[in-house]
């Protein structure tokens, strides 16, 4: 996790990935389990990192995608490249040079860990929610007459319809079988 700045935003949700990769026009996938985005283009934007002391500013390409997450943006290989910025995945710091010599960015166990954790009840929301719409789709088509669809309702033989509250505005009916066992 990072906090760059990215045109004249500061985005405060950016993931470090030394695996991501992407040419354009190639979908990506594993960023929201099974589902795929494909990018809608590309924009070169400023990219700053900085500490209170360095910074270090360059051009980088952005590939566009219009899908939900929890991340702001994904910065992989070419931003390590780019910054020849080395990173460490056991204390989550990227180092790279600056204009005041080594310039340290990093963030804290806890925040990762945050971030793990809303990444994970975001991509567990996505999934029960593709399985509650299958679910839809067995029940609309399993349904066996489209009245029940629309909420109708049609009593069964042998039922009798019952006045209750006679003295209110509005006299409610309720609908009893009359073929009911004693029990």
């Amino acid at each position: 996790m990072v906090d760059p700045i990215i045109g004249t935003k500061w985005l405060t949700k950016v993931l470090m990935d030394g695996g991501a990769a992407s040419t354009s026009w190639a979908p990506f996938y594993g960023i929201v389990p099974g589902k795929q985005a494909m990018p809608l283009g590309q924009i070169d934007m400023p990219i700053t990192f900085r500490n209170l002391t360095n910074y270090r500013t360059e051009t980088l390409t952005f590939e566009v995608v219009e899908f939900h997450g929890t991340y702001l943006a994904i910065l992989g290989h070419p931003c390590y490249v780019k910054f020849k910025a080395v990173p460490n995945y056991t204390y989550l710091k990227l180092k790279m040079l600056g204009p005041y010599g080594v310039t340290i960015i990093g963030t804290s166990f806890q925040r990762a860990n945050e971030c793990e954790v809303e990444c994970c009840e975001h991509a567990t929301a996505i999934v029960a929610s593709k399985e509650l719409a299958a679910i839809r789709e067995e029940v609309i088509e399993e349904a066996p007459n489209p009245k029940w669809l629309a909420g109708s309702f049609e009593p069964i033989e042998g039922a009798k319809e019952v006045l209750i509250d006679p003295s209110g505005s509005k006299g409610k009916l309720v609908r009893i079988g009359t073929t009911l066992s004693s029990e």
